[in-house]
């Protein structure tokens, strides 16, 4: 019987069925894309191999973080992912050989960064796909471009250096009159160049700045001690793990001193110094996951361009400024995102 012969009755029934079938679909659909979009896209009965080398540990919120990422889109440790150990709490002087034996366990990914953990295993793989996290992965050379980072690395680069300089205006804004400032670079990688455009930028400002380049993290305590006692009454922590990764000596140090202060994290201000702008490191971590996720998938990473972060944060520590004596302007509390009382 053609369509358009059917009798009332059985066009009605004809509907009502299409609705049902269409309200079932609608469910179907909906309670499918509740799923993480990764836990339909797994291979069944998969075990995927992760390895890691960082600096930071592997009870860190940022790690913690990262892994819970993974496993919100469908890649538990435990089920179908193996978090192969050994790659966490790296020492500069440990990266060679670290490197070595995680190559050697032969991951699906390896998640590394900064800078040198990267360059070591650049030089000893370059078919084991790798995510990192580092200042600049363009300007290293980590990366070929943003856009197309070519061969086995991509991942999120920073913006660090243009972030070094947006936070020594920020410092020498929270400090009225701040005659003397420090800023204190990680010489294994800061370029001098960069240093010493921060100093031109500071002395624009009629502050003088001594340069310090730290080649150890056991310096860190010492080096703040000599420039305080050089007249310094803030110091601008250049971008490196060296400073930021298990900061709370040195902030505890920083305020004994009265010394002002900012990090490249807000969680640093969260721990004590006077000042942090940027992204959240923890959200960095996981940002780093989801491009891991994609490489768990299949997608080569010359073919996953490197992001950036888009959301920065700007923390003050009422607490640490009344410690120190630093009377924070009310124009520049009212841009921060979040204050410590």
């Amino acid at each position: 019987m053609k369509f358009q012969q059917l009798k009332r009755r059985e066009m009605i029934a004809l509907l009502a069925g299409a609705a049902v079938w269409r309200r079932e679909f609608i469910k179907f659909m909906g309670a499918t894309a509740s799923l993480p979009f990764s836990a339909r896209a797994q291979e069944p009965g998969r075990v995927y191999r992760i390895a890691f080398l960082l600096l930071t540990s592997r009870e860190s919120p940022s790690v913690v973080a990262l892994l819970d990422e993974l496993r919100f889109n469908g890649f538990v440790e435990g089920q179908n992912l193996i978090v192969i150990p050994g790659g966490f709490g790296i020492q500069n002087d440990q990266i060679a050989s670290v490197a070595q034996s995680v190559v050697a366990a032969s991951p699906d990914v390896i998640r590394a960064g900064p800078e040198l953990p990267l360059r070591a295993l650049q030089k000893i793989t370059q078919t084991i796909p790798l995510v990192g996290m580092s200042e600049d992965m363009v300007a290293t050379e980590l990366a070929a471009s943003l856009a197309r980072p070519g061969g086995n690395i991509t991942g999120l680069s920073l913006l660090s250096p243009e972030l070094d300089g947006k936070r020594q205006e920020i410092l020498i804004e929270a400090c009225p009159g701040l005659r003397k400032l420090a800023i204190l670079a990680d010489s294994n990688v800061t370029p001098p160049a960069h240093v010493e455009q921060l100093r031109q930028a500071a002395q624009s400002h009629g502050t003088e700045a001594l340069v310090r380049g730290v080649a150890k993290r056991e310096e860190v305590i010492s080096v703040i001690d000599e420039v305080k006692a050089s007249g310094a009454q803030a110091i601008n922590f250049l971008a490196t793990p060296m400073f930021s990764v298990d900061p709370a000596d040195f902030i505890a140090q920083l305020t004994k001193l009265r010394l002002a202060s900012i990090y490249q994290w807000p969680e640093d201000a969260d721990g004590g110094a006077l000042l942090g702008y940027g992204p959240r490191f923890t959200e960095m971590f996981r940002q780093t996951a989801r491009i891991v996720v994609k490489v768990l998938r299949g997608t080569k990473p010359a073919e996953i361009p490197v992001e950036q972060p888009t959301t920065f944060e700007l923390v003050i520590n009422l607490k640490t400024a009344k410690a120190i004596g630093v009377d924070v302007p009310t124009s520049l509390l009212l841009r921060a995102d979040k204050i410590i009382e």
